[in-house]
């Protein structure tokens, strides 16, 4: 999965491996308000039965993806609504029903839902799910997203 606006910057050198990038920010660097060996170690924790918890329940969370995704965005914009300011394609949308009829915030709720499905598919392959994870920060990065 990539970021629609940020694909037309990559490069063809948009393959670095994601451990040595880690290995080179070390272990204490932070990410949000946690070290970086902190989140890594945490996918390793998981226990087998909260990951087939967790693909069980995607089964019947994936069943209607596109509206959880627009679901997911309206809370988020509800319950802070500072966040709406971030998305440029929709942030002087004021009315819900509009927002939510919206194509582009049904697409992003549509690509977010998307990795969230490609990340449960790799809870078995840490090192796919974490190289995932980095791309979609360094994709972030690209926007000036803050780490949070």
């Amino acid at each position: 999965m990539g970021c629609a606006l940020s694909r037309a910057g990559a490069t063809d050198n948009s393959t670095t491996d994601v451990n040595e990038i880690l290995e080179e920010m070390g272990p204490d660097t932070v990410i949000g308000s946690r070290t970086q060996s902190e989140v890594v170690s945490d996918l390793s924790t998981l226990a087998e039965s909260q990951k087939e918890l967790i693909q069980e329940s995607w089964k019947i969370l994936h069943q209607d993806i596109a509206r959880l995704g627009v679901i997911m965005f309206i809370r988020l914009f509800e319950t802070h609504p500072e966040c709406k300011d971030v998305f440029f394609m929709f942030r002087d949308i004021d009315d819900i029903q509009q927002l939510q009829l919206s194509r582009e915030l049904q697409a992003h709720g549509l690509r977010v839902m998307s990795f969230i499905e490609k990340s449960v598919a790799r809870l078995q392959q840490e090192d796919k799910l974490q190289q995932l994870a980095f791309e979609l920060g360094r994709c972030h990065c690209r926007y000036n997203a803050l780490p949070k």
